[in-house]
């Protein structure tokens, strides 16, 4: 990182071109849309299901942290519907032609929770350390060569490479900014701070009771006055299904968010006139289902064991037994929400057990003594609800090609922890957030260098091809937006046909809220933004 007096650019970035629409005006707010006249207090109880192992995003990927961290650390921007960016932290920014530097003036005025005030020497060693730590962020900002601190509010990203996506992943719970004086010259992983978080958003940690709930409190300094409208927030996880249905009828519960809610409830729920049902704001992130193989198992290891798997399994079943019609099947890792990218133009793998008990005796395993031909586990994600029964359908599918498949179920935390750090896995089922970009929500599952133990959710299978890195990294950096989707579906077909996980299904995702509940959802990012503007009707 280095250090430049305000207004001394690197020379080779002196003659730049402004991106017309990265530009935003000085002190100019989100345009929203909202309701009526927000009213001031009140206590938002949400339930988020599973418990994260972590409340801030600065190095980890857990998943239902993405609607906690960003309330307490905000990121540069936030994004529309349509994704087009608008201020947050920043309040300018300006995008040179070539997609070489990123220049961005800073919101003043703005302090953390523990009143030290926020400048860009936090922003500079936020992005080095999400760069140096966080899962995706060493794909996101691979091509950032040089963060200069231009003022005390004020920044640029040079670059090596464009990086077409950049300007997009800069909300609050992909790029969090953590106070540079709380995190420098420690682990940022095990920063205790990523526990018990400050940062510049509209709530303040209060306490986290470990398996019931985290509480929030109101942040009576925050930069944008009145807001937020709510006095606290109260983020629980239930994971029971049955628990988490009851906990909204009852109104224990105002709103829920990545919930594994069964799905026989639907009708009941929606015919609440109490309840409404949001399916906006994920496009932000895109969420798939996927079987993931370790490649270090020696049966795994075998391309045509893992093809006799595929075509052991019906995506169709899991659509409409379990997820009861809430989702659709997969043939590759691209969601068909993440349009731009998707192309089903792919090697297929239809449901075809005698397919598979060929593959299987190709491959030289014969079924032995009980029909056995060997044994693997499977781990769910979560331990009840869509993962636990994918699961279990899954196992009753391998058994009957004489794969003997045990379903393992654990917390999420013991769960990251074996697959990730431990490395004590054959299958692991897991949702994987294809997020608004493959660049960076879905290359670090296949990127060879990104093979990291104790870094959750990155190439788990520890999958390495030379071919899948080459295009990977030449789509990174492919301004051009066709020939960006051709090696994209390059990508796809090769990674397809090695197999190194199974797509299943990309579920359908929503959020239940008690109509009381206004603001909860305004933009891509969903309930995954900061929440400063929620509040609770009469």
């Amino acid at each position: 990182m280095t250090t430049h007096p305000r207004g001394v650019l690197a020379p080779t970035r002196r003659a730049f071109l402004l991106s017309t629409a990265a530009i935003a005006l000085a002190g100019a707010l989100p345009g929203f849309s909202f309701g009526d006249e927000p009213k001031q207090g009140g206590t938002l109880t949400v339930n988020i299901g599973t418990e994260p192992p972590v409340l801030v995003l600065i190095a980890h990927t857990a998943g239902a942290a993405v609607y906690l961290s960003s309330k307490t650390n905000e990121g540069l921007l936030t994004y529309d519907f349509d994704f087009t960016p608008k201020p947050l932290l920043a309040t300018e920014w300006k995008v040179a032609e070539d997609g070489l530097r990123y220049w961005f003036k800073l919101r003043e005025g703005v302090k953390f929770h523990d009143g030290t005030d926020f400048t860009a020497e936090d922003v500079a060693f936020s992005i080095q350390a999400l760069k140096e730590n966080h899962p995706r962020g060493r794909a996101t900002f691979a091509q950032v060569s040089s963060i200069n601190v231009l003022g005390t509010h004020e920044i640029e990203l040079l670059l090596d490479k464009p990086s077409p996506y950049l300007l997009t992943a800069l909300a609050s719970s992909e790029s969090p900014i953590v106070p540079k004086h709380l995190y420098e010259g420690t682990k940022i992983p095990e920063n205790p701070h990523n526990v018990a978080p400050v940062g510049t958003g509209p709530f303040v940690f209060k306490e986290w009771v470990r398996g019931s709930y985290v509480l929030y409190e109101r942040n009576p300094n925050y930069w944008e006055a009145p807001k937020p409208y709510l006095d606290k927030l109260v983020v629980r996880f239930i994971g029971d299904p049955a628990a988490a249905v009851a906990s909204i009828e009852t109104g224990e519960v105002l709103l829920s968010v990545g919930v594994n809610i069964p799905y026989t409830d639907f009708d009941r729920l929606q015919a609440n006139p109490a309840l409404g049902f949001e399916t906006r704001g994920f496009t932000y992130t895109n969420s798939i289902t996927r079987a993931e193989f370790n490649l270090e198992n020696k049966y795994l290891a075998n391309a045509k064991v893992r093809q006799a798997i595929a075509y052991a399994i019906d995506r169709n079943f899991i659509v409409s037994t379990i997820y009861l019609g809430h989702a659709t099947a997969l043939n590759g890792p691209v969601s068909p929400g993440l349009a731009a990218f998707f192309s089903d133009d792919l090697p297929k793998y239809a449901f075809d057990p005698a397919k598979a008990e060929a593959l299987l005796d190709e491959a030289g395993f014969p079924r032995g003594d009980g029909g056995v031909r060997f044994e693997l586990n499977i781990d769910p994600t979560q331990p009840t609800g869509a993962y636990k029964q994918s699961a279990e359908y899954i196992a009753q599918a391998l058994n009957k090609v004489g794969i003997k498949t045990t379903v393992r179920t654990q917390d999420f935390a013991t769960f990251v922890k074996r697959v990730y750090t431990d490395r004590d896995f054959d299958i692991a089922l897991e949702g994987m957030s294809n997020l608004f970009d493959p660049t960076v929500g879905i290359q670090r599952l296949y990127w060879s260098k990104n093979f990291k133990p104790g870094v959750p959710f990155s190439n788990g299978a520890h999958y390495a091809s030379a071919e899948t890195d080459r295009l990977l990294e030449a789509a990174a950096v492919e301004p051009d937006p066709k020939k960006r989707f051709e090696l994209f579906v390059d990508f796809q077909k090769q990674v397809v046909t090695d197999l190194p996980a199974l797509d299943l299904v990309a579920p359908d995702s929503f959020v239940i809220f008690d109509k009381r509940v206004v603001n909860h959802t305004l933009g891509a990012e969903g309930f995954g933004y900061n929440g400063a503007d929620i509040y609770l009707a009469s």
